[in-house]
């Protein structure tokens, strides 16, 4: 088992999004090299002083490629940092080597674990503990604390690995889901097509039992065919490609759509009022449209209720134009320091996304939260195949 886990850490890769350069960088450099020129200046007791800045401010510049090349920094780092000890071992001065803003280095060991591969990460740790070995060694500095000293400058590699472990698991949570959500989905997308197939079997059905007697009633018959076969062909390729999911089984019940909303809206114990308003013609949405509206609606309503500070009142408006439908759900409640923007918004977010649709969720200009969402219904309508009756 432990040698399992040393070869999954040995293959760990990078983390995809290590950013190259940010704003916050610069200013660490500066400050860096500030602390360099302010104790180089002020400090009288500096030994070898232009090879002591010079060391001090080399680990300052590496922070700029600490996510990109963070083995290489390391490296290249902490070679400096013994060059010092090891120097004073032939010189033996009598006053303590190198400047205190070299601590600049415990940025670099906490790069190591945070956007290092696992390999990368091994490599580094042995390059640290040898160095501070051999810093240890030149150092009269009692066992006891070269002992501390060495899991201090550990310290940041840790706290390193939790940021990195603490992302890694928020990633696997937004992506868990996504992949319900897409679920949810697979299983309406399943629901209208059995639908619209029970539809067919039914058509075909009748007119073979007309076909006899009333051939133009057959052949009404299999244009309803083709036609109930058009709108099942392109429910399938808006969602069918995104959705797969081979071992999840389906029931065949009606999704929820905008004909629940009104039960959805009766809030139990009244403490929001709901004024829900329906524009436009909502009674023909395609069956994916009609549950996302609905799951849109749902998830922005129990956050109000569980979340919204204060808040008397919920405007739900949800309007339907040529091409497009719009959502709209705002409360009124007091804006908080900490947002509502969770994992249900975030499958909101998917959902949207996999109909050719927006959403938009954040705090009002004056009071509350406020979600947003625009969803494409002219893709949906393409009767692929259809052709003119006759």
């Amino acid at each position: 088992m432990l040698r399992d886990d040393l070869r999954t850490l040995w293959t760990e890769p990078r983390p995809p999004d290590a950013p190259a350069r940010v704003r916050r960088d610069w200013a660490l450099l500066a400050a860096g090299l500030a602390g360099v020129a302010l104790e180089a200046t002020l400090r009288e007791n500096v030994v070898w002083r232009p090879v002591a800045v010079v060391l001090a401010v080399w680990p300052c510049l590496l922070l700029l490629w600490r996510r990109t090349h963070p083995l290489a920094m390391v490296t290249l780092a902490f070679g400096s940092v013994v060059l010092l000890p090891v120097a004073s071992l032939v010189a033996a001065p009598r006053e303590p080597v190198g400047l205190y803003t070299g601590a600049v280095v415990l940025v670099l060991v906490y790069a190591l674990p945070r956007w290092g591969s696992g390999r990368e990460v091994v490599l580094g740790a042995s390059v640290i503990l040898a160095a501070g070995a051999l810093c240890s060694v030149t150092d009269e500095t009692p066992f006891l604390e070269n002992l501390v000293g060495i899991a201090f400058l550990l310290l940041p590699g840790v706290i390193g690995a939790a940021v990195r472990f603490r992302g890694t698991a928020r990633e696997r949570q937004v992506e868990q889901v996504r992949s319900r959500e897409r679920e949810q989905l697979a299983r309406e997308l399943h629901d209208t097509v059995a639908h619209h197939v029970s539809a067919m079997v039914i058509i075909a059905q009748a007119g073979r039992v007309l076909a006899g007697t009333d051939p133009s009633a057959a052949v009404a018959a299999l244009e309803g065919v083709e036609e109930e076969g058009a709108r099942t062909l392109e429910e399938m390729r808006a969602m069918v490609a995104a959705l797969r999911d081979r071992g999840v089984g389906a029931e065949l019940a009606p999704p929820a759509g905008v004909a629940d909303l009104e039960r959805l809206v009766r809030t139990p114990g009244g403490r929001l009022r709901v004024d829900l308003g329906l524009d436009g013609e909502l009674d023909a949405l395609p069956p994916a449209l009609d549950a996302a509206v609905y799951r849109i609606v749902q998830e922005s309503v129990t956050n109000a209720l569980r979340h919204a500070v204060d808040a008397t009142e919920l405007v739900v408006r949800v309007s339907a134009e040529r091409h497009t439908v719009r959502v709209s759900v705002r409360d009124d409640g007091r804006r908080t320091g900490r947002g509502r923007d969770g994992y249900g918004l975030t499958g909101l977010r998917e959902r949207a996304t996999l109909l050719g649709g927006t959403l938009r969720a954040g705090p009002g200009a004056d009071r509350g939260w406020h979600v947003e969402a625009e969803l494409p219904r002219a893709r949906n309508e393409i009767r692929v195949h259809a052709r003119p009756r006759r």
